[in-house]
């Protein structure tokens, strides 16, 4: 064989190992999961959730888009439970948000159980009646493996907007997550929620209601598209207190408006948040069954403190965010005037990038 047919045999062989060096890289990318870098606002650790009598969690790998990373969670709710929730305003909400908020709006049956499924890397949103009945499989499948009624099954999806959530994947690992559910494993739920978040988010409380003490906790995921009413967001809180439904529905409410309702990142709004709270009533404690009660004041401003703290975690999240700022307005005749200022100053971009680029322009 001449030189020049060495050298081209040569050249070809080297070709063929970039080739597959290029290939070999692209696969050992699709097997490591999707982790960008912490949030330089992020706290320094996870916080020790302590467990809350009459909920048990597992979390799991499903492939729904992300690969060796757990990707959907369950909770399981025992009997006796109320449920509360608010969701997003957006004209375009989710298949789940829809089916959650018409299950709540039905009303149940609190003796019976009760379980939330959520699943990260799509977000089954404008997908039409294929999204409707991927929501119904779902919930058919978790109500089978957990004996309980389907209309107190709840679902929500965060991730890609637009693709057909392939929810047989899901359906393929409920059975594994109803066998390994645990009252301790919140922390692997909340990492499971998360899409582009760079760390998991989790919060808790107790408060003193006579002589017990009950324990309120909770985990979100959140990071872009994070503007009131409310943002890409997912949030579930846990409690062991007795609260009526619609006290519970109230006082959700009013603490949403003071927290998550109160942050903004890039002023866009979701289609699929959701922000649900559960009150097991396992706390050796009377009902609460109405907010103005000294016991329904203390027990809603601990409810207030978990969720706020939830909230600021999100924006300490935003994407690409450095800095974390608060805005306080004083002088104010309403709440409402108080607000608008607030929000005007919060949502503009100049002041966004001055706080940013650290350049103190204060008449922007």
């Amino acid at each position: 064989m001449g030189k020049k047919s060495l050298e081209k045999e040569l050249a070809a062989q080297r070709a063929l190992v970039t080739k597959l060096r290029k290939k070999l890289k692209k696969l050992e990318a699709a097997e490591k999961p999707d982790a960008p870098a912490i949030s330089p606002l992020a706290p320094t650790a996870f916080p020790d959730l302590p467990p809350i009598a009459g909920v048990r969690f597992s979390a799991t790998g499903a492939g729904v888009k992300y690969r060796g990373r757990a990707d959907v969670m369950l909770a399981e709710i025992a009997p006796g439970a109320s449920v509360a929730g608010v969701f997003t305003r957006s004209a375009t909400r989710a298949a789940p948000v829809l089916d959650c908020q018409s299950k709540l709006a039905e009303g149940m049956d609190t003796d019976k159980g009760a379980a939330i499924l959520v699943n990260s890397g799509n977000a089954n949103a404008f997908t039409g009646d294929n999204g409707m009945a991927s929501v119904s499989e779902i919930c058919s499948s978790v109500g089978t493996a957990l004996n309980v009624p389907t209309s107190r099954v709840f679902t929500a999806s965060t991730g890609v907007i637009g693709e057909p959530l392939p929810h047989d994947r899901i359906v393929a690992k409920i059975d594994k997550l109803a066998a390994s559910l645990d009252a301790a494993s919140a922390e692997a739920t909340a990492n499971a929620i998360m899409t582009t978040d760079t760390f998991p988010k989790g919060a808790c409380a107790t408060v003193e209601i006579g002589d017990t003490t009950v324990s309120i906790s909770g985990f979100a995921k959140g990071s872009g598209m994070i503007a009131p009413d409310m943002a890409t967001m997912l949030a579930y809180v846990f409690t062991d207190a007795r609260v009526s439904p619609p006290v519970l529905q109230s006082m959700l409410s009013d603490a949403a408006d003071q927290s998550f309702n109160a942050i903004t990142v890039d002023s866009d709004t979701s289609t699929s948040d959701t922000l649900m709270v559960v009150a097991t009533g396992k706390a050796d404690m009377p009902e609460i069954g109405s907010a103005r009660t000294a016991i329904g004041k203390a027990f809603s401003a601990a409810l207030r403190v978990v969720m706020e703290d939830l909230a600021k975690q999100v924006v300490r999240d935003g994407e690409g965010a450095t800095k974390f700022l608060t805005v306080n307005v004083t002088g104010a005749k309403t709440k409402l005037d108080a607000k608008k200022a607030a929000r005007a100053i919060a949502d503009s971009p100049l002041v966004k990038t001055a706080v940013a680029g650290e350049d103190p322009n204060w008449g922007r």
